[in-house]
């Protein structure tokens, strides 16, 4: 049996009004869908700082802060269908976070020079995510459900 990749996931969440979840788009790349910050873990790296790496690296973000582990989600890749295994985290980011900026993606992973378009979305989101990311928010807050899920 194939061991799963290890990764982690952002559900980083301004508090304003309503709550608000951090996403982003691939700029250029419509098909890859709305989604949170999430990737692989580096050798020797402990989830928690690996969470807030991902969300500095596909974000540019670096004043968040981690709240707890949410679940863990063994799902492979929807490509590649190759095993995944993801840790999904709840993040805190300050309210004076701006609504939305591009931030292009520097470094040696594979997202190296993509360009994301970063904003907020109140919760509980309209539409699930990609690859539906948003499955856990629920478990942070029941009234976080994406809607369309509460009516399926």
């Amino acid at each position: 049996m194939t061991r799963p990749r290890i990764r982690v996931a952002a559900y980083v969440i301004r508090h304003r009004r309503v709550p608000e979840l951090l996403v982003f788009d691939h700029v250029g790349m419509p098909q890859a869908g709305t989604q949170v910050p999430a990737g692989g873990i580096h050798p020797g790296e402990e989830l928690p700082q690996a969470v807030l790496r991902e969300v500095a690296e596909e974000t540019g973000l670096r004043t968040v802060s981690v709240v707890r582990r949410i679940t863990v989600e063994d799902k492979p890749h929807p490509d590649t269908r190759r095993p995944r295994r993801t840790t999904y985290f709840h993040l805190q980011a300050p309210p004076t976070t701006a609504d939305a900026w591009n931030h292009t993606v520097r470094g040696d992973g594979d997202d190296l020079g993509l360009t994301f378009a970063c904003r907020f979305l109140p919760l509980p989101l309209e539409r699930p995510l990609a690859d539906d990311q948003d499955l856990w928010l629920g478990h942070i807050d029941p009234r976080w459900t994406t809607l369309t899920r509460t009516r399926a």
